[in-house]
């Protein structure tokens, strides 16, 4: 569609995000999740709008504004991955609490982190950002 609609910037983003997943699936460490795919988006997406400031400092409007432009095409690719509600994982993150203080351990952010992402944990194999889960551990602890 990208191609047809000859949005040119929309296609050098879709053509940066296809070559990085099949460098990655060459690697020991392939994307298999949704929030490995997420993490790729924003992490290009911050690298875009850091590339946009150093542009603009340097009086180059035109390549800044084309940076932005991309920033915000992955950003809106982004919101597309469905991400769990900071609702039900605050409440994951108060049972394995809860749990952690009747059995007597201490409640430390690695100890909860490793409890919520065990195999057998309730946020094990769902769509969470570790990152998310670490600040929503953060303010509860």
């Amino acid at each position: 569609m990208a191609m047809k609609a000859k949005d040119t910037n929309r296609l050098n983003v879709l053509r940066g995000i296809l070559a990085e997943t099949t460098n990655a699936a060459k690697t020991s460490s392939p994307f298999t999740t949704d929030i490995q795919l997420l993490g790729l988006l924003r992490k290009r997406a911050a690298a875009s709008k850091a590339a946009a400031q150093e542009f603009a400092d340097a009086k180059r409007e035109d390549l800044s504004e084309k940076e932005l432009s991309q920033a915000a095409i992955m950003d809106e690719y982004a919101l597309g991955v469905e991400t769990m509600d900071e609702g039900e994982i605050t409440a994951a993150i108060q049972d394995v609490l809860g749990k952690l203080r009747t059995e007597g351990r201490t409640a430390n952010m690695g100890s909860v982190l490793k409890e919520l992402f065990l195999p057998s944990g309730p946020l094990a194999e769902k769509p969470v950002e570790r990152a998310e889960a670490a600040r929503l551990v953060k303010g509860l602890i």
